[in-house]
């Protein structure tokens, strides 16, 4: 009994050390692709180099003291300041090399300070920026994922019970609006309960100036989040619901479920025991999924909505070419996907019988 304990315990802890090794060299990857994207394979140095050069000759003509000075001196300065900034900014170095250090620093979660973005309070630090701006997305996509998850859930079981019935039938043929994006039906609600029937506002967090009373604030907060909320239900509810339904009716079809009936097991209990039990790795690895997808926020929506969130700070930054910002906001994304990743295995291993850590009897 120890020795098969042992061997247990040995296959659980290869199969976790191959998995790491994996995530990690995905991380490692995906961080350093993200660098040379965001970096344009090098291109953005020469955008610098070039703000540096106008910079510097409009600070030159603009001051007095250069007035006096020949154009050759005024060359020759112009070039030793175009050097000094350059070498600051580690831009007299080849990119392919620095890109190294930006890799380096990604992964140790140095995320360093922001070129041209600043929080609001007035911080260039990136990891101050982030912070600043990730409870606006948690309130705003946690709120709507939550229901959105939770209703998908109960439709798409409610809809496994009615098999055929028109309900069922109506979602099916709903399903394909979800391939529009959520801020596809954000801009539709904005025109009609914003520009139209002017019930809702047009965007923004609370009104402004923000009201200084609590209870204010948290029904102004209220108000600006049912437009974006909706627009992200709307957006992915009856696609959600659709797949759940599937997978409950692929289950309740099983010969399991229909010797579970002539036992005489009601329809709760069947559902419990032998429907949603096999469901579950599904239905985690969504909500695991939806919960590390808040970190993104959605770029587009969040922009349309002027909702001040990472997803907004991320399009301000890819705007601005502020790779800092754009390479935090990826890497931080990139080790909640793998930790997530790498927890799931061991969920469905606790949830699915079925699932078999490798060296075991039928695993690969």
């Amino acid at each position: 009994m120890e020795k098969k304990a042992e061997s247990s315990l040995s296959r659980i802890a290869k199969y976790m050390g191959v998995r790491l090794v994996f995530l990690a060299f995905t991380v490692v990857i995906g961080v350093y692709l993200t660098i040379i994207i965001a970096n344009m394979g090098g291109y953005v140095d020469n955008i610098r180099r070039g703000a540096i050069r106008e910079g510097i000759a409009f600070q030159v003509a603009e001051d007095q003291a250069f007035r006096q000075m020949s154009q050759e001196q005024k060359n020759e300065f112009i070039g030793e300041m175009i050097r000094i900034e350059e070498e600051r900014l580690g831009l007299n170095r080849p990119f392919i090399l620095r890109s190294f250090g930006f890799l380096t620093d990604a992964l140790t979660l140095n995320l360093g300070r922001a070129e041209n973005m600043t929080s609001d309070s007035g911080s260039k630090q990136v990891r101050l920026i982030l912070l600043e701006r990730l409870p606006a997305t948690l309130v705003m996509w946690g709120l709507a994922n939550l229901i959105l998850f939770f209703l998908s859930l109960f439709i798409g079981l409610a809809l496994s019970r009615r098999y055929g019935s028109f309900l069922d039938r109506a979602v099916i043929a709903l399903t394909p609006t979800s391939s529009a994006p959520a801020w596809f039906y954000g801009l539709f609600l904005i025109l009609i309960f914003a520009a139209i029937l002017k019930v809702l506002p047009f965007g923004g967090m609370v009104d402004a100036p923000p009201p200084d009373n609590r209870v204010q604030y948290g029904l102004s907060l209220a108000k600006h989040l049912i437009l974006p909320t909706t627009a992200i239900i709307i957006g992915a509810l009856f696609l959600n619901a659709y797949n759940y339904r599937t997978f409950f009716l692929i289950y309740s079809s099983e010969d399991y479920v229909e010797m579970a009936k002539a036992k005489g097991l009601s329809d709760r209990e069947i559902e419990r025991r032998y429907v949603l039990r096999p469901t579950l790795p599904n239905i985690i690895t969504n909500f695991a999924l939806l919960l590390i997808t808040l970190w993104q926020g959605a770029i587009i929506l969040e922009t349309i909505f002027n909702w001040p969130g990472l997803g907004r700070a991320y399009f301000t930054a890819i705007g601005l070419f502020d790779t800092a910002v754009i390479v935090g906001n990826t890497v931080i994304f990139a080790y909640l996907l793998a930790i997530t990743v790498f927890l799931l295995d061991f969920v469905y291993a606790v949830v699915d019988p079925r699932v078999k850590i490798a060296g075991g009897k039928g695993g690969g």
